[in-house]
């Protein structure tokens, strides 16, 4: 089932296409790349699915309705979330404050619980900062509640951006770049951790130019160049395509993914909702698609 549909999406800066005509889809489940040099249009699509742009011409559709470049408050509304090329976390709050600005969907209460400071206030503040824990561990942050992120080192921060993204409770996760300026261990980390992110039923849509990543956990990979489609399809055909060979991953890709990131519970579709988070490292069972039944409101398996 399609979850993002894409079609013909056209932006111009001034007299300059930064995308032409660009079409694809993600089924829900999925995790799909989208690669190219840079300059491409990658993050560009990424901004017009989020309101931060408007296209000139083309239309997004999420779960059939026309995002029609609805404001950044309203993707997320509708259970898209995403992160940045550049790590945007509040700097001078600690990890667990940040977690828990991300849930301020979940952390509403009856404005006479809040005005009275009632008993259910003080016992639903509490769920909720149990629930920023939960996903604080979830991302391999277990022990850092109290740090404040200005302080973590640039791989925690980066995992830091993705709790907050994921406090949000998306359905759909947008990640740009977020190996980038990451050591091999950092890396490593970051992409068992997508694996489980739609191991619990959350749908992943990454930029990213790690192509050992990309090749080890994506179902499907669009490439991009100077703003145009130029191939679309499972890892084995990109790394094959002569003109993605041509236009970004060299002749000396084709064949292997130069000692790729083979990833458990990365690729094939995802597992149903209902399991426990578990701490990054842990291993995850052989994912398979979401039940009906296991999905939460609104028909997604969440992270939390």
């Amino acid at each position: 089932m399609k979850l993002l549909d894409v079609q013909g999406l056209t932006i111009y800066f001034g007299g300059l296409a930064a995308l032409r005509d660009v079409s694809f889809h993600v089924d829900e489940g999925e995790i799909v790349s989208l690669i190219g040099p840079n300059g491409a249009g990658k993050t560009t699509v990424f901004n017009l699915m989020t309101g931060f742009l408007r296209p000139t011409r083309g239309r997004v559709f999420y779960r059939g309705r026309d995002l029609g470049g609805s404001p950044g408050h309203e993707a997320s509304r509708r259970g898209i979330a995403r992160t940045f090329q550049k790590t945007e976390v509040f700097p001078e709050v600690t990890v667990l404050t940040g977690v828990l600005i991300g849930l301020h969907k979940a952390a509403r209460a009856p404005v006479w619980d809040v005005l009275l400071g009632t008993r259910r206030k003080r016992a639903h503040e509490e769920r909720v900062a149990d629930r920023a824990r939960e996903i604080i561990g979830f991302v391999g942050l277990a022990g850092k509640e109290g740090e404040v992120a200005r302080n973590l080192a640039y791989g925690d921060l980066r995992l830091l951006e993705i709790a907050v993204a994921l406090a949000a409770d998306p359905e759909l996760l947008l990640l740009d770049e977020p190996t980038a300026g990451m050591n091999p261990e950092e890396t490593r980390r970051v992409t068992y951790l997508i694996g489980q992110i739609r191991a619990k039923g959350v749908t992943v849509l990454l930029v990213e130019h790690d192509m050992n990543v990309v090749m080890g956990i994506s179902d499907r990979v669009v490439v991009l160049d100077h703003g145009e489609k130029i191939a679309e399809g499972v890892p084995d055909e990109i790394r094959q395509n002569a003109d993605v060979i041509r236009a970004y991953l060299g002749a000396g890709f084709a064949g292997g993914t130069r000692g790729g990131t083979a990833v458990a519970g990365a690729r094939g579709p995802a597992s149903s909702g209902g399991e426990r988070l578990r701490p990054a490292g842990e291993p995850v069972e052989t994912p398979q698609k979401p039940s009906a039944a296991g999905r939460g409101p609104g028909g997604s398996a969440r992270p939390c």
